[in-house]
């Protein structure tokens, strides 16, 4: 067993919830979230393979000066990530929210996914 001491509260909840997505994956690729006070970013990962199918973030260049750290960012950021996996042939994910709360940005941007197109 890994030791978990010195380990933040935020580091422990992403370890479980990795931990628990491994288990329950089935092979589907993952949908791993990422948000900073900035920003946020989205790929869907194919863990067999070690390599990322699809990416989208607040950072792409035709998004970059109108986007930030909003509700309204992370949606279009599901949606454009949603878009990408289904034209890579991925329409069922596993939701990795990172330690991240199921709330906010992190809802907005797994709700504007579904919306479009992934199933999870």
């Amino acid at each position: 067993m890994i030791s978990t001491k010195g380990l933040s509260l935020f580091a422990k909840r992403r370890r479980r919830n990795r931990t628990a997505l491994r288990s329950r994956a089935g092979g589907r690729p993952r949908l791993s979230i990422h948000r900073s006070g900035k920003h946020i970013y989205a790929q869907v990962i194919d863990d067999t393979q070690g390599r990322t199918i699809a990416s989208a973030s607040t950072l792409e260049k035709d998004v970059r000066g109108t986007t930030g750290a909003t509700v309204a960012a992370a949606q279009d950021v599901g949606k454009r990530v949603a878009e990408a996996a289904k034209a890579a042939g991925v329409t069922q994910v596993v939701f990795d929210r990172g330690g991240f709360l199921y709330h906010g940005r992190v809802k907005a941007l797994a709700d504007a996914a579904r919306e479009s197109g992934l199933e999870f």
